[in-house]
């Protein structure tokens, strides 16, 4: 993945705005970091897991451009453990981190970490998962998760044939069987994902295009703890088993993630569904997904999964990056959003990142031309 990692001039070009005033990392922030030459600073980067290809490539892209940029820095990966996290963060303070970038796995299991950063005057920066329930996060780089929801419910219709993909009214008319996946609870994103979707699918449900053929419409029903793709099989699995032994079908499966996406797939061609969307006597229902996962872009290409979401990994290292060096040379990093992300304490100030959808077609301009994966990758599947 290093082809996506040399973004230093993005970096840069997105290092604007910045306002003179005092900086506010955690606890107030005594910026004796201003003065300090980048090589003597070390910026402990936290991720979640390695088990999702996404976040290997936002973890070595943040390094990569903070070591660009002249920083040291402490990348750690916590294996979806959240203990492990814990002890992770509780390190990098204790060996003197100046700054923190931390995509959290449970976004309100930080706060003793959160505090000690406080007390330490370290800022916080809080990396595409908002961290809640704790004054000391300083500022969030992510993208419009809200509107990743509706890019998600419209790809569905869109798949479905209701909506054109200029959002327009598509000829279809249905009634369609759906279901709904949901991320995992303890991610912050995973509601914003979910309403935005749902608010754009209600009126197809209320006027009867769209059914629910298992009831399962709320985001508790819907979660799939960790956003693991074995869960969603599974759950997948005892949908069809549960609603669908009637000899009715699925038309379209709302999946937030790429990885889920999987397994609701192959749950669906293991009932004997597919192999791909236009499969005859039953084709594969429309699913949707996040995060152009390489696999999934296969996928899409092969006309298998419908859809996904592209959020641009490179840029939003990069807008870390910028708000980073922002903090540590003593200025405020420009926030674009003030209003919308409330941790439960308060609002944290925010840079928020536009999204893409992309189907089969959108393959080559979005994802190849800009240099995010080769066209022999998406062939085989795989990055490399």
């Amino acid at each position: 993945m290093n082809k996506k990692l040399g973004l230093t001039a993005l970096g840069a070009a997105l290092a604007v705005g910045l306002t003179a005033c005092g900086g506010s990392g955690a606890g107030g922030g005594s910026n004796d970091t201003a003065s300090s030459d980048p090589a003597d600073l070390t910026i402990g980067v936290s991720m979640p897991t390695q088990t999702s290809e996404r976040w290997i490539a936002d973890g070595e892209a943040v390094q990569s451009q903070l070591e660009d940029a002249g920083y040291e820095v402490d990348l750690q990966f916590a294996n979806d453990d959240i203990p492990t996290q814990g002890q992770q963060i509780d390190q990098m303070i204790t060996e003197g981190a100046d700054l923190l970038v931390v995509a959290a796995i449970d976004g309100t299991a930080l706060s003793s970490q959160l505090q000690a950063a406080a007390d330490a005057d370290i800022p916080v920066i809080s990396y595409d998962r908002l961290i809640r329930d704790t004054e000391n996060v300083d500022f969030y780089v992510s993208f419009d998760n809200y509107k990743v929801g509706v890019a998600q419910g419209t790809a569905l219709l869109v798949g479905l044939g209701i909506l054109n993909k200029d959002g327009s009214q598509g000829t279809a008319t249905g009634p369609f069987n759906i279901e709904l996946f949901a991320g995992s609870l303890d991610d912050n994103n995973a509601a914003f994902f979910f309403n935005g979707a749902f608010d754009t699918l209600k009126p197809f449900i209320d006027d009867g295009t769209l059914v629910v053929k298992s009831g399962q419409t709320s985001i508790e029903q819907a979660a799939t703890l960790r956003w693991a793709q074995e869960t969603a099989q599974k759950r997948m699995e005892d949908l069809l088993t549960g609603s669908y032994n009637d000899g009715t079908k699925v038309n379209g499966v709302l999946s937030p993630y790429d990885g889920i996406s999987r397994g609701i797939i192959t749950a669906l061609q293991n009932a004997g569904y597919g192999p791909n969307l236009t499969s005859t006597p039953t084709p594969l229902p429309v699913v949707t997904g996040q995060d152009a996962e390489i696999a999934s872009v296969k996928l899409i290409n092969d006309g298998v999964q419908s859809s996904t979401i592209f959020k641009d990994t490179r840029t939003l290292a990069a807008q870390a990056v910028t708000a980073a060096q922002a903090f540590l040379e003593g200025n405020e990093p420009e926030a674009n959003d003030t209003e919308t992300y409330d941790n439960g304490v308060k609002v944290v100030p925010s840079y928020l990142l536009p999204i893409e959808t992309v189907y089969k077609d959108d393959i080559q301009s979005v994802l190849i031309d800009s240099g995010y994966w080769t066209a022999d990758e998406v062939a085989k599947g795989q990055a490399g």
